[in-house]
């Protein structure tokens, strides 16, 4: 068994490979591919899937053509509707890794698809739960970046998170290892902790939202108050991330072809974007 996490500083962005007898999963992958191909050709083992957290508004996610190089299913929580190929997968559904499981736990709040998965060991045992932007360490995702799109006030959904992290994440074992999808640097929270992962335990301990005596409409007033205005790129790379995107070695390509300046001039007329 095998549980990597593949940390970009410059995105403070923690995607995750796991691995178990010949099996492999990959949790929220950059776009460049190669660090998991490469790491599953070394092992000696297939990609099976590759598991979402939701749609990302800080980065282009690899899962497009990770999927499309290796065949790989991709995989989102409930309330997710990519114009793709993917799973839909219902909340408490399980997945098999080699030995492993990966449960599926739905926990709206950031964003209405937010997912988490949680990972087992082939006695039932927890070892770890992927929170995406639902759960950092020493904070919580902002709740005010899907709000458009979910046709929700950032306060109906970090009144959801709330429901979410006290239902079905507090409940969990103290021991396992929780695995966040960005650490300090990252604009998707306010106060992340330098640390890049930590175990349930200490969270309950550490972690504001799940301090008992914070009210719903505390934990709500809270967690708006300070919100800085989300970077302008966000809503065009959730796009990407919902319809898709060119091939990464294309956009490089592109991007290695001078243009003259007519043709610079249209591209700057046409507002034309090219990822």
């Amino acid at each position: 068994m095998k549980i990597e996490q593949i940390y970009t500083k410059c995105l403070a962005q923690g995607a995750y490979y796991i691995e178990s007898e010949g099996e492999v999963a990959v949790i929220d992958p950059l776009r460049e591919t190669f660090p998991y191909i490469d790491r599953a050709k070394n092992d000696g083992a297939e990609i099976k899937y590759i598991f979402e957290t939701h749609f990302h508004a800080d980065f282009v996610s690899g899962h497009l053509d990770l999927s499309k190089g290796t065949g790989a299913q991709i995989v989102f929580g409930p309330e997710a509707k990519p114009t793709f190929a993917f799973h839909s997968a219902t909340d408490g559904e399980v997945f098999n890794i080699g030995a492993l499981t990966i449960t599926v736990i739905h926990t709206p709040g950031h964003t209405m698809e937010s997912t988490c998965y949680l990972l087992k060991d082939s006695k039932d045992k927890q070892l770890a739960l992927f929170t995406g932007d639902t759960l950092f360490i020493g904070d919580v995702g902002r709740p005010d970046l899907a709000q458009k799109s979910a046709d929700m006030s950032k306060e109906d959904l970090a009144g959801m998170l709330f429901e979410s992290l006290r239902t079905k994440v507090l409940p969990l074992d103290d021991d396992l290892i929780v695995y966040p999808g960005h650490g300090a640097g990252s604009a998707c929270g306010k106060n992340m902790s330098k640390e890049t992962f930590s175990t349930l335990g200490e969270q309950k301990k550490s972690n504001y939202a799940f301090d008992s005596k914070l009210s719903k409409i505390d934990f709500v007033n809270q967690l708006i108050d300070g919100l800085l205005p989300p970077p302008g790129y966000f809503g065009l790379n959730v796009a990407l991330n919902k319809s898709g995107y060119d091939n990464i070695d294309e956009v490089i390509n592109r991007g290695l072809t001078p243009l003259n300046l007519q043709s610079f001039n249209s591209h700057l007329e046409d507002k034309m974007f090219w990822f």
